[in-house]
């Protein structure tokens, strides 16, 4: 089992900046890719940034004002999330994902609220 704890979500200003980060522990795969996801209300839930080794994906949305990074020695990841938009008001889910079993875990969510 894996638990997954957000934190750094808020209320700010359109233009500003907010830094999310999720702590994973448990029992921890060698390799893994751990991101984020989003959720806003009536709407799916949607890919904003993963990384894992080999790779890192963002959306198109948010690419050029999202930064995703891993510091695997504390098996954390961030999210640094600059000129925010209304629009990316949402929940944000941390996810923890191995391949080998393939399995998948969530945070709980931490609200982002982008004003304008």
């Amino acid at each position: 089992q894996v638990q997954l704890v957000e934190s750094g979500g808020g209320l700010v200003q359109a233009g500003g900046s907010l830094r999310l980060s999720c702590v994973a522990s448990g029992t921890i795969s060698s390799t893994y890719a751990m991101g984020w996801y989003r959720q806003a209300p009536g709407k799916q839930r949607e890919l904003v940034a993963t990384a894992s080794p080999d790779y890192t994906n963002y959306a198109d949305s948010v690419k050029g004002r999202f930064t995703i990074s891993r510091d695997k020695s504390k098996n954390t990841v961030y999210l640094q999330m600059n000129s925010l938009k209304p629009e990316d008001t949402a929940v944000y889910y941390c996810h923890y994902t191995t391949l080998v079993p393939p399995k998948m875990y969530w945070g709980q969510g931490t609200q982002v609220t982008v004003s304008s």
